[in-house]
């Protein structure tokens, strides 16, 4: 765990908020690489609006962290396993940031619209 050697002087809102704006942001890029077609960004930009969300949460909690990893966990240790959220959204995000892996990094991968749109 990181901490941003804000907390406590004020700015712990504004980071929150931060994170939130860029959640927003990601998902209306996903939306317009669905709409245009460009299916591999927009699971990338629909991934990254959920680990910016995550990381507003954590923020909320006072927790930062360096590495995607740091972040999953923490999402299933702080919010599914003390029942804050549902164990389908814990799912949700291990699929997404799966599909987003291959996406990303692996070659010839081909994402259904269907699949996508239920991102």
């Amino acid at each position: 765990m990181m901490t941003d050697g804000l907390k406590g002087n004020g700015h712990e809102e504004a980071l929150i908020k931060y994170w939130m704006e860029k959640a927003r942001e990601s998902l209306e890029s996903a939306e317009s690489e669905y709409l245009a077609g460009r299916l591999s960004p927009a699971v990338n930009r629909v991934y990254y609006a959920c680990f910016y969300a995550v990381s507003a949460v954590m923020q909320n909690q006072g927790k930062t962290f360096k590495k995607h990893k740091a972040v999953r966990s923490a999402l299933h240790r702080d919010l599914v396993k003390t029942g804050l959220l549902d164990v389908s959204w814990g799912h949700f995000y291990e699929d997404v940031f799966d599909s987003r892996q291959r996406g990303d990094y692996q070659p010839i991968v081909n994402f259904e619209p269907e699949q996508v749109k239920e991102s």
